[in-house]
Formats: structure tokens, sequence, C-alpha cells
């Protein structure tokens, strides 16, 4: 009964926390480029500007509160399952929970409201300001979040007393060298998420003849920013990996699908591992690979997953899988950023429809790629809940019956199956509806243009266009 308790206890931390990140990994992103057009806005005196401004806040404003929701409800999980965690490790995540609700909760909830009412009530200036915060305010949300969590992954600066975790040196905990690489690959990662829903909007609109000026002006600023982004994310990708070969070798060969000690190693491609066979099957590799990603050396030695006990082991095929569909998601976000700014800078977008399509339909590239990341960083993290320290089965609540964890797995899914259905179902209609009415007078590239927006029901919009035509 208690392997069976453990089992469903993970799998609802994993189903809460997969619920949960879709929403942050948005407005971190989505918040720090709201700012980025509030300045604009200011700077140029360019009506666009702000209304694309406008739009996206709204959107902002309901995956904005459904991260809270789905956050608070998360949290519950940790007194309910996983108390041993909480009592051995609380003086440490207890604190660090805590600077993220005096920092980043505080900046938020105190100019989250000057952004969605405050406009007509403040100056300019502080309204722009809020923006800003509100922008930093997600970010250090995000630090605080991923200290914690690069603890758990690589705990440093504490002492074992009486079975409890006592920090001793909190410079080291929280400027952990492994944060350093795992924080800016997650802040890339949110970015890029918001770069690619803001192109897919943009595009759809394109493909559809509407809001045109709007539409270009997401699809170019959001291909812009990820021509850049990509290559850093990649980056920052690489040094993660570099962390995990040096300190967590043993993920390190589940995320590679080695199983025996290679020298020089190759790559694998793709295979299926087997792991009670200890092999690939249908494997296809790359020699030498293996040791130039590894080591940036030709002929390094690399271990296999037969160094290490199989209770040392973590599950191969969810972090040798996630790993690639991260891995795969980030070309296609690089393949489709450099082809898209390359047309963009000629001036015609609107007119590839080659490339509309597309983009219109990499909107989940963000959010897949980053739930391929945490799965493949927590499930490769096992048998361990803090790496070396304490084991996942020693972190369950004792006593906890396999009746209340399926029982509390099937509420918690419920309660985020409504919240995720809810907050989609809003933005999706915010994005259907559009938000612009009327002549509005645009400066674009040197020309006045007027436009006239779509009515709010398609019924309007049709008889528009039929009186346009006679």
């Amino acid at each position: 009964m208690e392997a069976t308790a453990l089992l469903l206890s993970r799998i609802q931390f994993a189903a809460t926390v997969s619920f949960h990140i879709i929403f942050p990994s948005f407005t971190i992103g989505l918040a720090a480029w709201l700012a980025v057009l509030e300045a604009m806005s200011l700077a140029t005196g360019n009506r666009v500007y702000r209304q694309v401004f406008e739009f996206w806040l709204k959107i902002f404003g309901v995956a904005f509160g459904m991260g809270v929701v789905s956050g608070i409800v998360m949290a519950f999980q940790f007194g309910t399952n996983w108390s041993e965690l909480s009592r051995a490790s609380g003086p440490i995540q207890g604190p660090l929970l805590t600077y993220e609700s005096f920092t980043a909760f505080a900046l938020e909830a105190t100019f989250f409201g000057v952004m969605l009412f405050g406009r007509t009530r403040v100056r300019p200036w502080f309204y722009l300001m809020s923006c800003v915060l509100v922008a930093a305010g997600t970010t250090m949300s995000a630090f605080w979040i991923l200290v914690n969590n690069s603890w758990m992954q690589h705990p440093v600066g504490f002492v074992v007393q009486n079975g409890v975790y006592v920090p001793t040196d909190w410079a080291a905990i929280i400027f952990n060298h492994v944060v350093w690489v795992r924080f800016p690959h997650m802040l890339l990662g949110a970015y890029l998420t918001t770069a690619f829903c803001v192109a897919a909007v943009g595009a759809a609109y394109l493909l559809k003849q509407r809001y045109r000026v709007q539409a270009v002006v997401m699809v170019r600023m959001s291909l812009a920013l990820a021509t850049v982004l990509v290559p850093l994310q990649i980056l920052f990708g690489h040094l993660t990996g570099d962390f995990i070969h040096d300190d967590q070798p043993a993920k390190f060969a589940a995320v590679e699908g080695r199983w025996v000690d290679e020298q020089p190693a190759a790559e694998v491609i793709f295979a299926i591992p087997d792991a009670e066979h200890e092999r690939n099957r249908f494997e296809w590799k790359i020699p030498v690979l293996g040791s130039a990603i590894a080591s940036s050396s030709l002929d390094s030695r690399e271990v296999g997953l037969t160094d290490f006990p199989r209770a040392d082991r973590p599950p191969v095929l969810v972090p040798f899988f996630a790993f690639r569909v991260m891995a795969g998601c980030g070309m296609v976000m690089l393949a489709l950023a450099w082809i898209g700014s390359a047309v963009a800078r000629r001036g015609a977008l609107d007119k590839q429809r080659w490339l509309l399509w597309p983009l219109a339909f990499s909107f989940p590239l963000g959010f897949i790629a980053i739930l391929a990341g945490w799965f493949t960083a927590e499930v490769g993290r096992q048998p361990w809940t803090v790496w070396g320290v304490l084991r996942t089965a020693d972190a369950l609540t004792p006593g906890l019956s396999a009746h209340f964890a399926a029982a509390s797995l099937a509420m918690y899914v419920l309660v985020y199956a409504f919240i995720f259905c809810f907050g989609v179902y809003y933005i999706v209609r915010i994005v259907r509806r559009g938000v612009f009415g009327g002549n509005v007078l645009a400066i674009w590239n040197g020309h006045v243009i007027t436009q006239t927006y779509r009515p709010a029901s398609r019924r309007a919009e049709a008889a528009r266009a039929s009186a346009s035509k006679t």
C-alpha cells in the first residue's frame, strides 16, 4: 500500500505542477513584453503599440489569475502528501518561499491593479513604472522558485541536525552556481513561450486578414526576440547539461540513454530504452558526438547506467524522451524565428501564407518544451527528492494510505482541469473577439493608415464585408 501511495502522490505532484507551470511560464514573458510595449508607446507616440498592449493586457489578466489560483492549490500537498519533506527541509525551503512572498508577490499584488485599472488614474510615467515592477515581480518569483528547486537538485550550505536540514550559509544556498544556469534557462523558456504565443496570434490574424497593422507588429516583434533568444536558450541548456554531467551522472546517463561506459562515447539520437535488459532497442547513434557534447573532447570516457545500483537509477524512458522533445521544439523554434525574421525584413510578411500557417500553429511549442524540460529535471532526479540526501520514498507523509492519495489525486486533477479549461476558454474568447473597435488612425513606417475594425459578432462582420463589395 505504501508503494501505491508513493506512486499516486508522485503522479499527483507531476499533474499539479504540469497544470500550474503553463500559466506562469506564459505570464513571466508576457509581463516583460507588456512593459516594452508601454515604453515604446510612450517613446514613439504610435497608437499601434497601445492597442496591442491593451489587447494582451486582457489575456495577461486571465493567465495571471489562473497562475495564482493554481499555485495556491498546489501548495497544499506539501502538508498532505509530503510532510516529511516539509519537516526536514522546512528551515531552508520555508524562508525561500517567504522571500518570494515579501519580494515578488508584494510587487505583483501592489502594481497589478494599477496595470489593469489605473491608466486613466495615474500619470503615464507611473503607469509605465507599474508595468516594469509587475514584470520584475514575476521574474523574482521565478528566481526564488528556481533557487528552491536548485537547492533540491544540488543541496549546499546546510548541516543535518536531528534529521532536519539546518542552513549554515545562505549565500551558498541563494548564489548556488546551479541557479545561475537554471534560472536563465527557465526565464528564456518563458520569454520564448510568450514570443511564439504572440507570433501565433498575429499570424492567425494575418491569415484571416484582420488587424493587419497590429498583427504585423506582433509577429515581427516576437520573431525578432526569438531570433536572439533561441540561440541563448540553447547555450544555457548546454550549460545546464554540464551541471548534470558533473553533479548528477546517473541522470545524465539516463538522458543520453547510455547503459555502459563508452570511450569515446556516441550520442544516441533515437532509441527505445529497455531498463529490464539494460539496453536500447532500435538504436540510432552518432559515434564520438557524445564525448564532444558531454566533455568537449573527442575521446572522453562517459559513464553508463550500469555503473549505478538499480535502486539509484532514475526511470530512463521519461528523461530520455522528454529531453529529445524539448530539444526538438527548440530546433523548430529556431528555424521559425530565423526564417520568419528574414521574411519580415523584406516587408511582405502578411502575404507569405506558407510561413503564416506554421507560425499560427506554433503556440504550443514553448509550453511543450518547458514541460518536457521539467520532466527531464524532476523525473531524472529520482529516486531522490533532495539529491543524495533525501529519497522520495522517505519524503512521503508517514502512514499515508493509498485510498487517501487516490482521493486527493482525483480532487486535484478535477480542480486543475476546471481551472485550466476556464482559463483557456476565456483566453481563446478574447483572441477570437479581438479588442479593436471603430476607426483608428495609425502611423506605421511613415504611412498614415486608417482601419475600421471588426465588430464583435461574425454575422456583423459578414454583413459589413458584403456591403463593402456593393
